[in-house]
């Protein structure tokens, strides 16, 4: 992208600083636009679905988890980052676009006496599974917005790091450091062995403990974070050096 100026999302379910609006995934990233006057018309001819709604404003912000159809290119995304800490669009197919993962931020009952969970995305959830808490996930039906699973925060867990220096890396949760009055820190083994540490409130579950696969398709490199001798070995390979 070039120049000094972007466009500004507009006030969404997601903060100004962890989403991308729909008009630079039509013109930056999936290039099905010149202009951004040619990305209003994408979305006023309502071509764009965002978590199964129908976005006609091209600011709309997406988001960590988010999924973005275009039927009438048959088209499927789920945003997610790079170990680099960028959007990127990973394609899915019509099965892993009917749900996406939701982070439990609070859990809390309202002054009329109904208990609510609210996700990472902006989601209030009434009257939720007693046995979901805070930094669970959940898998959330896109066409009814109810919950069907519970990935719950424990050790053996795969989890995703959506925010910090280690953005984007996926690897096993494998301890819980508690400081009160601070933040809590986790630390996390990637597949090759790498471990890191990173605050509790940035790690994002993916998969159960069971040790199974994600419930989620991996970005390219499958959330393992390469060396910078790792990255020009494999671009010379590639040719591209």
């Amino acid at each position: 992208m070039g120049g000094v100026w972007s466009v500004r999302p507009s006030p969404g379910p997601h903060k100004l600083r962890e989403c991308i609006p729909v008009q630079i995934i039509l013109r930056e990233r999936l290039k099905y636009a010149l202009t951004g006057k040619e990305c209003m018309q994408i979305a006023m001819e309502r071509c764009v679905k965002v978590d199964g709604k129908v976005r006609t404003d091209h600011c709309f912000p997406c988001g960590f988890q988010d999924v973005v159809e275009l039927e009438k290119s048959n088209d499927r995304f789920r945003l997610l980052y790079d170990t680099k800490g960028r959007f990127v669009l990973q394609r899915i197919n019509r099965e892993e676009a009917q749900f996406k993962l939701c982070r439990v931020q609070k859990v809390f009952v309202t002054a009329g006496k109904v208990p609510v969970a609210v996700t990472h995305d902006g989601r209030t959830i009434r009257y939720p599974d007693p046995s979901i808490a805070v930094n669970d996930t959940i898998k959330v039906d896109i066409a009814t917005g109810k919950p069907s699973d519970i990935l719950k925060f424990e050790l053996g867990s795969t989890v995703m790091l959506s925010r910090g220096r280690n953005c984007g890396r996926v690897g096993t949760l494998m301890h819980i450091e508690r400081h009160d009055g601070s933040f809590n820190i986790v630390t996390v083994k990637d597949a090759k062995g790498h471990i890191f540490s990173t605050r509790l409130a940035n790690v994002f579950i993916i998969g159960d403990s069971s040790g199974g696969k994600p419930l989620i398709g991996l970005p390219k490199g499958g959330g393992i974070k390469k060396t910078i001798l790792e990255e020009r070995a494999d671009a010379e390979a590639a040719g591209r050096i």
